[in-house]
Order: structure tokens, then sequence, then C-alpha cells
């Protein structure tokens, strides 16, 4: 037992892989607070932050999913959520697939944006194919990192509920979201209607 007890309104009735996106995520980032607040969320550590290609983030995505016991959701932010929607239509196998109960899909970034770090390789272009679960595809109207005509784009072709939240740029420590409670109901939701 790691000590962490869940004291958010919200408690997931699943596991939760926590997937970060570029250079991972902080001190005050929602994911960083969910994993703190809840025993049933792990961060899948990418092999490397700061380089992030996708074979190599999918292939450690799906051996932390072999890892982990069902039901699962995804809680994804930026890059993460790419990773993911590779991960569902082209790497996972039917057996993997069948543990996902659901998938959050946060701050979805463009790769085609001039702000996309330069030092991903193999995201672009997009994967546009309905994913095999539940998701949900949360944006900002103000994220540089991903707009709204895109994310909507993208919820649409993944078969995705998409979910504005105003004004809150790439949805992480930067956004003031604390526990970001709102999200974690999201979430439940997700894990329940498998």
């Amino acid at each position: 037992m790691n000590g962490k007890t869940p004291t958010s309104p919200e408690h997931v009735p699943a596991n939760v892989l926590i997937l970060p996106g570029y250079q991972n995520s902080g001190a005050g980032h929602w994911q960083t607070r969910w994993e703190a607040l809840d025993p049933a969320c792990t961060r899948v550590r990418m092999p490397d932050w700061n380089r992030p290609a996708r074979d190599a983030w999918c292939r450690t995505l799906d051996a932390a999913v072999a890892a982990a016991r069902g039901p699962i959701v995804f809680a994804a932010h930026s890059l993460g959520c790419l990773t993911t929607a590779f991960w569902a239509t082209q790497y996972a196998s039917a057996a993997q697939l069948a543990k996902i109960a659901g998938a959050l899909l946060v701050a979805v970034p463009d790769p085609a944006e001039p702000h996309f770090p330069l030092d991903a390789s193999g995201f672009a272009p997009v994967t546009l194919e309905c994913l095999p679960f539940a998701s949900m595809v949360v944006a900002s109207t103000d994220d540089p990192y991903g707009g709204v005509p895109f994310s909507q784009a993208c919820a649409s072709a993944w078969g995705s509920r998409w979910i504005g939240v105003g004004p809150r740029g790439h949805i992480n420590a930067d956004s003031g979201l604390g526990d970001w409670d709102e999200a974690r109901g999201w979430l439940a939701a997700l894990a329940t209607s498998a």
C-alpha cells in the first residue's frame, strides 16, 4: 500500500493508467494530483519524455496494459492522447482492448501546429480511426497546441464525446484546475459505462 487514499468526491472504479505528454506532468498538474489522491492511478513511464517516439511510446503503453488488471481507463493529456489513439488502432490486440473501459483524452495536440514539439516523431498524420472503447475529448478554447476545430474533428473520427472547458490554455498545471474533480467524474462515468 502506498498510503494514498481516494479523497476526491469521485473514486474511479477501475485501474487508471495516467498518460502524460511531452516532458511528463510535473507538480501541480491534475494528472500528478490524481496519482497522489487515488491508489488506482498509475503513471505510465515513457522511455524518453523529451524525445517522444510513437512506436516506443505505444509499445510502452502496450506493456503497461498487459501488466494491469482490467477494467482500465486511460487519463491522457496532450501527446498521451495521440499515443492512446495510435495504440488502440494500430498496436493493441483484441485481448488488450477487451481490458479497456474508456479513455479521457485531454488537450489533444495538433502535429500541424507550430508549437508541436519538434523532438516528437511518428505522431503525424494523426490516426482518424474510430476508437474501440468509450472516450471523451476535452478541449480548451485557447490551447496553443490544438484548436477547437482540430479537437472536434478528432472526437468525431474517434467516436468520442467532445467537451469544451472554455479558455484553459493547454489544460495543464498552469490552468489552475487543482484536483479537477469535474474531470474525475467524467473518468468515473467512463469506467462504469463499459
